[in-house]
């Protein structure tokens, strides 16, 4: 990839805003198990941030996809893993297909609030029984009169407690699971919606719930795209979430290997620092080519997602190698802290807690080998 001063003016300005306006306040965010998400994405909107990759007519930039994976990238500045996640379910997983499918009329009202920050999206995809499983979802929308009648409800929903719309993914026919689907935009103050918070081991700044849909009634106009098109809608919408996910660990893993060093460098055992017995400065410059090797990866398959191909495996292989490597490196970074590294308050502890999630959330890891098996065909019964 080839950066621009736009992609440097970018980075700077995400950088800048991370110091001012998340890492100050995450301790009480954390604290309090929320963000103040219309607040925060309000100065992310009046900044331009929100819609870097969208079309000027709704209030984007109208740049390419690269600039929003820079966003991400900077994003990793900081210090804990709730907010960035959170900013990315607004930029990058439930506005996509929204974006690119969705009527003029639904963009105006959806999508052009959400890129000035005057409206909270989250995406509601998961259930209790079909997480990574998107073809298993149970959730229904039933054609009434001029109107879709969805019962169901939908798990891990991050923004969900504050989200003003959701792109919901449910079943509009009977049929094959992977032709009956569609998105539709849900306002979250329609009547019938309740939702509860879910409590998590990690992330504790974003808020996640459990979303209960009971004879709401949204307009069919609220269809983004073709009805039944919804499955392949969201593998869509799921490149770029994946895409941003392994670009918003790249920072976050680079400053924990630096907040390591610099300790097992001041830190003293048996007469000299931690960082001169070889094991461990041998272990920590592993790590660092682990990174380097995770950073062309991602930014490889965005230099070709920008250049219209389908980058399925690579987004995969990206999503599978950032939640793995995320482990890795908190987990060895953590253990040269010794005790200090197991306190509540240190950012390893937080890092290892916040980005257990990466080989979850978005699909689990397990499914993004099982793409790349698919698409490597070896996949038993499958040819290459």
């Amino acid at each position: 990839m080839k950066f621009t001063s736009e992609h440097t003016q970018i980075a700077d300005t995400v950088r800048k805003f991370v110091a001012n306006e998340i890492n100050p306040f995450t301790a009480e965010w954390e604290k309090a198990g929320i963000f103040p998400a219309r607040a925060l994405f309000k100065k992310m909107g009046d900044l331009g941030l929100l819609g870097i990759k969208y079309p000027t007519e709704f209030g984007g930039m109208g740049l390419d996809f690269s600039y929003s994976m820079v966003m991400a990238e900077a994003l990793g500045d900081s210090n804990v893993g709730g907010v960035p996640m959170a900013i990315g379910v607004q930029t990058d997983m439930c506005t996509p297909a929204l974006a690119r499918f969705g009527s003029d009329e639904l963009r105006n009202q959806y999508l052009a609030p959400a890129i000035a920050g005057d409206m909270v999206g989250c995406i509601g995809v998961s259930e209790v029984t079909g997480g990574s499983d998107v073809a298993a979802l149970k959730t229904t929308a039933r054609k009434d009169g001029g109107d879709y009648v969805i019962n169901g409800s939908k798990m891990w929903i991050t923004n969900g407690m504050q989200a003003d719309w959701c792109c919901l993914l449910a079943n509009t026919s009977e049929g094959a699971v992977h032709k009956n689907k569609s998105l539709i935009i849900v306002p979250m103050d329609a009547p019938g919606i309740t939702r509860q918070k879910i409590e998590k081991i990690g992330m504790h700044s974003s808020d996640t719930a459990q979303l209960f849909f009971d004879n709401v009634r949204v307009p069919q106009r609220n269809l983004i795209g073709q009805e039944g098109m919804g499955f392949m809608l969201q593998m869509l919408q799921f490149q770029e979430e994946r895409l941003y996910g392994a670009a918003s660990s790249l920072r976050s893993l680079d400053n924990l290997i630096n907040l390591t060093i610099d300790y097992t460098r001041q830190r003293q055992t048996f007469g000299q620092p931690i960082l001169n017995n070889q094991v461990v400065h041998f272990r920590l410059a592993e790590l660092r080519t682990e990174v380097e090797c995770l950073r062309a990866l991602t930014y490889r398959a965005v230099e070709q997602y920008v250049g219209g191909k389908d980058v399925t495996k690579l987004a995969s292989m990206a999503k599978l190698k950032a939640g793995r490597l995320s482990r890795e490196v908190t987990d060895s970074c953590l253990q040269y802290w010794g005790g200090m590294g197991f306190t509540a308050d240190n950012p390893i502890s937080q890092a290892y807690r916040d980005s257990r999630l990466i080989s979850i959330g978005g699909g689990a890891d397990e499914i993004m080998l099982g793409i790349i098996c698919k698409l490597e065909g070896t996949l038993p019964g499958k040819a290459a």
